[in-house]
C-alpha cells in the first residue's frame, strides 16, 4: 500500500498541512521540523504526488467534478450556473469536463478513488464543503490535484474560493431588523455543510448584536429544495405568535416559504418578509421578486475551474485561499422601502 502524507503526519507527530508544505518547499515550516518530515518521507518510501506526476507526463485535459446528490438537483439554477462557469473555463484552456453525481457517503468515496485511480481526470473541484470534509482529506493525501469553492473546518492547506456567507446573512438580517422586523426567522442549510455554519452563525451574530433573542422554534432545517422551504415556511408561520421575516439560506427554499405564506393568505413584502441567497437568475421575476444576498455562482466557477487548471500545470495560484464578499440585492419581497408597516409587524 503507497504511503500517504497521513501516513508520514502520524509518524513525525505533525498535521498533515505541515507534512504537505514541508514537502512542497514553502518555508513557513521550520527547518528541524522539515528535516524530519523529509527523513521520515524517506525512510517510508513516500514518493510525492505519484499521480500528478504521471498526469503531468500524460494528462488527459479533463477536469472533473462529481456533485454530491442524491435527488433530482440539476433542476437546482444553482449547479446550472456553476457549471456553466466551469464548462466555459475549461473550454477556454482547451479541456473538458466530465461531470458525476453522487449522494454523500460510501458510494461519493468509491467515486473519488475510482476516478483518481483511473486517472480520467486531471484534477477534481469540489463544491459544497463539508465541516469534516472526507473527500478533501482523501484528495490531500492521495497528492491528487484538487479546488474547493468552500473552506472546511480541517486542519488542511488546499486552494479555495469561498463567500462571507457570515456577512451575507449579517446584511440581510440586518436590513430586515432595520425596517422594523424584530421576529425573524431562519431556513438553515444542513448544518454538516460549512456554508450552512457560517450563515447560521452571521444570522445568530446579528440578532444578539441588536439585542433581539433568537427563540430555538425560529430556526428550521431544509435540504436546500423549494419543497423544503414550503414545508419549514408552513411550519414557521403556525408559530404563536409567528415570524414577520423569514430568511432562507438558498433562494429556491425561499421561494418555497413565499408560497406557503401566500398559501396562508399573507401578502409577501407587507404582511411577511422573506430574503433568500445566491440570487439565482429567475428570482428576479418571481411574484413578488425575491430579494437575496448575490454571490457570483458564474465567476465563482470560472475561478475555480482557472486554479485548478494552474494547479494540474504545477503553477501555484496567485491567490491560494479567496473570499469574495457577497452583496444584499433588495427587491419587493422584504418591503422595499419600508413598505411593511410597524402596524403589521407587531410587537417583539
Amino acid at each position: 500500500m503507497a504511503v500517504t502524507l497521513k501516513d508520514i503526519a502520524r509518524r513525525v507527530g505533525v498535521s498533515v498541512t505541515t507534512v504537505s508544505r514541508a514537502l512542497g518547499g514553502y518555508d513557513d515550516v521550520a527547518e528541524e521540523t522539515k528535516r524530519r518530515i523529509l527523513q521520515a518521507a524517506q525512510e517510508m518510501g513516500y514518493h510525492p504526488h505519484i499521480i500528478a506526476q504521471s498526469l503531468q507526463r500524460q494528462r488527459t485535459n479533463t477536469v472533473g467534478l462529481i456533485i454530491p446528490t442524491a435527488g433530482p438537483r440539476f433542476s437546482d439554477p444553482y449547479f446550472t450556473e456553476i457549471l456553466t462557469g466551469i464548462g466555459n473555463e475549461a473550454a477556454k484552456h482547451e479541456f473538458d469536463l466530465l461531470v458525476s453525481t453522487r449522494a454523500p457517503g460510501a458510494q461519493e468515496r468509491e467515486a473519488y478513488e475510482r476516478i483518481v485511480g483511473s486517472r480520467r481526470v486531471d484534477g477534481l473541484l469540489v463544491i459544497r464543503t463539508r465541516c469534516r470534509d472526507e473527500r478533501i482529506t482523501y484528495l490531500m493525501e492521495s497528492g491528487f490535484p484538487f479546488v474547493a469553492f468552500g473552506r472546511s473546518d480541517l486542519d488542511l492547506d488546499f486552494p479555495y474560493v469561498d463567500v462571507d456567507g457570515t456577512k451575507g446573512l449579517d446584511e440581510a438580517t440586518q436590513y430586515l431588523i432595520d425596517l422594523g422586523h424584530r421576529r425573524i426567522a431562519y431556513i438553515s442549510a444542513p448544518l454538516d455543510l460549512m456554508f450552512a455554519k457560517y450563515r447560521l452563525a452571521g444570522y445568530k451574530g446579528t440578532m444578539e448584536r441588536n439585542g433581539l433573542s433568537v427563540r430555538e422554534e425560529w430556526i428550521a432545517i431544509g435540504r436546500l429544495t423549494q419543497e423544503d422551504g414550503y414545508r419549514e415556511g408552513l411550519k414557521l408561520l403556525d408559530l404563536e405568535p409567528a415570524p414577520t421575516a423569514i430568511i432562507a439560506a438558498n433562494d429556491l427554499m425561499a421561494l418555497g416559504a413565499i408560497s406557503a405564506a401566500q398559501d396562508r393568505g399573507l401578502i409577501v413584502g407587507r404582511d411577511v418578509a422573506v430574503t433568500g441567497f445566491d440570487d439565482i437568475p429567475l428570482v428576479e421575476h418571481s411574484h413578488p421578486a425575491l430579494t437575496t444576498v448575490r454571490q457570483p455562482i458564474y465567476h465563482i466557477g470560472t475561478m475555480i475551474c482557472s486554479m485548478l487548471i494552474q494547479v494540474i500545470h504545477g503553477e501555484e495560484p496567485a491567490e491560494r485561499h479567496i473570499l469574495l464578499e457577497p452583496t444584499l440585492v433588495v427587491r419587493e419581497s422584504s418591503g422595499v422601502g419600508g413598505q411593511a408597516t410597524v402596524d403589521a409587524l407587531g410587537s417583539e
